[in-house]
C-alpha cells in the first residue's frame, strides 16, 4: 500500500486468485522495476514471484524509490527505476516490538522485531506469522483473498572490530503455502463441481554479508556477498510448474569523498541458475547467467548552486554480451525556495521468461527464451524536475511543489505472443515502448495537519511498424489525495482517496475508472499504541463492474485485474515497545 499510494507507482496485481502484484513505476512493467534489499538484488527472475507479498515490513527503516534508469549503480532491470528497502539497525538503545494485526477478512500478523548493539556486537531478529483465510465477499464462489500461511524468521549479527571496520552477516528465512480458488474445495468440500485451485509453495532462504572498512575520514571500502535460494511450485488441476532459483551477487566498492564533491567506483559479479523441474514433455525453461560489471559515479559541487552527477557502467552478460551504460545530471539550486534537476540515462534488461504476463497464466505453455534469436532490450530515459517550497504566516503554514516531467523509450521489448499450435513465445518485433508523463506532488502544513495531493499522468504506448495501441493495464491520469492529522506521540488521524482512469485491458476492452478512500486512526502511549485502518470504505470491487473469469468455475479463465477485487475491509491491532 506505501508504493501503490505514491505518484508514478502502480502495484499491479496479476492474479486473480492468489493476489500476486508487480511495481510499475511510470506505466513500465514490473520486469523493469528492479527490487533490492540493502543493496542485495534478492527479488529478481523466479524469486520475484510472489516477492512482494512476502517483504517483511516491521524490520524497514525506509523505502526509497529511485523513478527512472537506475543503472550505473545497480545493473541491468533498473530501467522503470529501483526500491531500496533498507533494514535498520541496532542502536545502543534497545528495539523490543511488537505487532498484533487481525482483519474483517479473517487474516492475522504476529510480528515482533529486536535490535540492540553492545561493545563489540549488535544483533537485530525479526519473526513473523502471516494467515490468510480464503475469503469471497462477491458471492463468486472462488477467493478474492487466498488462504495462505507464512512464516519469516530475518536474524543479523553486527560485529564492530573497531570504530572503522563493522562486519555484519545475515540471513533471510520465509516459508509459505498459498491456495487460492474455489472456496468449496479450499474448506475440504471439493468434488467434480467445485474442483479448481492455484497453490503456491514458496521457500526463500538467503544470507548476506557486508564488511565496511572506513580508511579515513574521506575514504572508505565496502565488500558485500549474497547467497539466495529459491524454490516454488505452483499447482493447478492437470498442471505443475516447479523449480528452484540459486543466485549469488559479490561486489567491492569504494568511496572517497573529497571537499567538492564524492567519487564511488567498484566491480560487481551476479549469477542466476534457474532449474525447472520436470513435470511434464514440454520443453523445459532453464537457463544460467552470468553477468559481470563495473563502475563509476562522481558527485561534483560545482559551487553552493550547482551540483552534478554523472556515472559510467560497464557490463557483461554471458549470453547477450556487453553494455554500456553512462548516466548524467545536473541539479541547481536557483535560490532558498527554487531548485531544478535535469538527468538521463541508458539501461537495458536481459530476456527472461518470469514476466507478468507469463505470471498470469501461471507459466502455461511459455515456451523457453530463444537466445539466438532474441537481443537484450535496450532502453534510454529522461527525467526533470522543478521544486519549490517556503513558509508562509510566521512559518504556520508551509507549502512545498515537485513537478516531474518524464520520458523512457525501450527498443524492441520482448513481447509474449501466441503460436498457432496454442503454444506462446518470446519475440521481439521491431519497435519500441514509450512512456511519457508528468507527476506532481504538492504538501501543504499547518499546525497539525498535512494534506498532501499527487497527480501523476503516464501516456505508455507499443509502438510496432506504423502502427500505435496504448500499452494495457496502465491508468494514464491518477490522483493521490491524503490528509493526516498528527500530535506527536499522542494521535494519528488520516484520510485518503485515490482515483484511477480508465485502462485498456488485454482482451482488447476497456476497464471502468474508480475511486477508492479509506480512513485510519492510531492512539499512541509511550510503549502502546492501538490503531484502525478503514481500506476501501466505498467497497468499490471489480465484481461489481462485471464478471472476472469467462467459461466455467471447474476451468476458468480470468479477465485482467485492474480494481480492487477484495473490498472494504477493517484491519486493527496493537502495538508494543520495550
Amino acid at each position: 500500500m506505501m508504493l501503490a499510494e505514491s505518484t508514478g507507482i502502480q502495484t499491479q496485481q496479476t492474479s486473480a486468485i492468489s493476489g500476486n502484484s508487480s511495481i510499475r513505476i511510470q506505466g513500465l512493467d514490473g520486469k523493469y522495476t528492479q527490487v533490492i534489499r540493502d543493496g542485495f538484488p534478492l527479488y529478481s527472475g523466479f524469486s520475484g514471484g510472489l516477492g512482494l507479498l512476502q517483504i517483511a515490513p516491521l524490520d524497514l527503516q525506509q523505502v526509497e524509490v529511485i523513478k527512472g534508469s537506475s543503472s550505473t549503480l545497480y545493473g541491468g532491470g533498473a530501467i522503470a527505476g529501483l526500491v531500496n528497502l533498507v533494514s535498520k539497525k541496532p542502536a545502543a538503545e534497545r528495539q523490543l516490538n511488537f505487532l498484533v494485526n487481525g482483519t474483517s477478512a479473517l487474516g492475522l500478523d504476529l510480528s515482533s522485531f529486536y535490535a540492540e548493539k553492545f561493545k563489540k556486537i549488535g544483533t537485530t531478529i525479526y519473526a513473523a506469522y502471516n494467515k490468510g483465510t480464503a475469503y469471497d465477499p462477491a458471492g463468486t464462489g472462488l477467493t478474492a483473498i487466498p488462504k495462505f500461511n507464512r512464516f519469516t524468521l530475518n536474524p543479523k549479527i553486527f560485529i564492530y572490530f573497531s570504530d572503522a571496520t563493522t562486519l555484519s552477516a545475515g540471513l533471510n528465512l520465509t516459508i509459505e503455502k498459498r491456495i487460492g480458488g474455489d472456496l468449496e474445495y479450499i474448506k475440504g468440500n471439493g468434488d467434480a463441481s467445485h474442483s479448481y485451485f492455484e497453490e503456491n509453495k514458496t521457500g526463500r532462504y538467503s544470507t548476506q554479508v557486508e564488511l565496511d572498512h572506513q580508511f579515513n575520514a574521506k575514504e572508505k571500502i565496502i565488500f558485500r556477498n549474497s547467497i539466495s535460494y529459491y524454490n516454488r511450485s505452483i499447482r493447478l488441476p492437470d498442471y505443475l510448474f516447479s523449480g528452484a532459483q540459486l543466485s549469488t551477487y559479490s561486489e567491492v566498492n569504494y568511496t572517497y569523498k573529497g571537499d567538492k564533491g564524492e567519487l564511488v567506483s567498484g566491480i560487481n559479479v551476479l549469477t542466476d541458475s534457474f532449474n525447472e523441474n520436470r513435470n511434464s514433455n514440454f520443453p523445459l525453461r532453464s537457463y544460467d547467467y552470468t553477468t559481470i560489471g563495473a563502475f563509476v559515479q562522481h558527485t561534483w559541487n560545482t559551487s553552493d548552486k550547482i551540483k552534478i552527477e554523472s556515472g559510467l557502467r560497464g557490463d557483461y552478460q554471458n549470453d547477450y554480451g556487453f553494455f554500456f551504460l553512462p548516466k548524467i545530471s545536473a541539479l541547481l539550486k536557483i535560490n532558498d525556495h527554487f531548485s531544478t534537476r535535469l538527468g538521463g540515462g541508458l539501461g537495458y534488461k536481459a530476456p527472461g521468461i518470469f514476466t507478468e504476463d507469463a505470471e498470469r497464466i501461471q507459466f502455461r505453455n511459455v515456451l523457453p527464451i530463444d537466445v539466438k534469436n532474441t537481443t537484450a532490450e535496450r532502453s534510454y530515459g529522461v527525467n526533470y524536475d522543478i521544486n519549490y517550497h517556503t513558509t508562509l504566516f510566521d512559518d504556520k503554514l508551509g507549502f512545498s511543489i515537485n513537478q516531474m516531467f518524464f520520458y523512457t523509450r525501450i527498443n524492441n521489448p520482448i513481447l509474449l505472443t501466441p503460436l498457432a499450435n496454442g503454444d506462446l513465445a518470446y519475440v521481439q518485433p521491431k519497435g519500441n515502448l514509450d512512456t511519457r508523463g508528468i507527476e506532481t506532488n504538492l504538501k501543504l502544513t499547518y499546525e497539525d495537519f498535512k494534506l498532501f495531493i499527487g497527480y501523476t499522468l503516464a501516456d505508455v504506448n507499443q509502438h510496432m511498424g506504423a502502427g500505435s495501441l496504448s500499452y494495457p493495464l496502465v491508468s494514464k491520469h491518477r490522483l493521490n489525495n491524503v490528509l493526516m492529522y498528527e500530535i506527536e506521540d499522542q494521535w494519528k488521524i488520516g484520510a485518503e482517496a485515490y482515483y484511477y482512469s480508465k485502462q485498456r485491458l488485454n482482451d482488447g476492452t476497456t476497464g471502468r475508472s474508480y475511486w477508492t478512500a479509506g480512513l485510519m486512526a492510531e492512539k499512541l502511549w509511550k510503549r502502546f499504541s492501538v490503531f484502525v485502518n478503514f481500506e476501501n470504505l466505498t467497497d468499490v470491487r471489480q465484481t461489481r463492474f462485471g464478471p472476472i473469469y469467462s467459461g466455467s468455475i471447474t476451468n476458468p479463465v480470468f479477465k485482467d485485474i485492474y480494481a480492487p477485487i477484495d473490498g472494504f475491509v477493517v484491519n486493527g491491532g496493537f502495538k508494543v515497545k520495550f
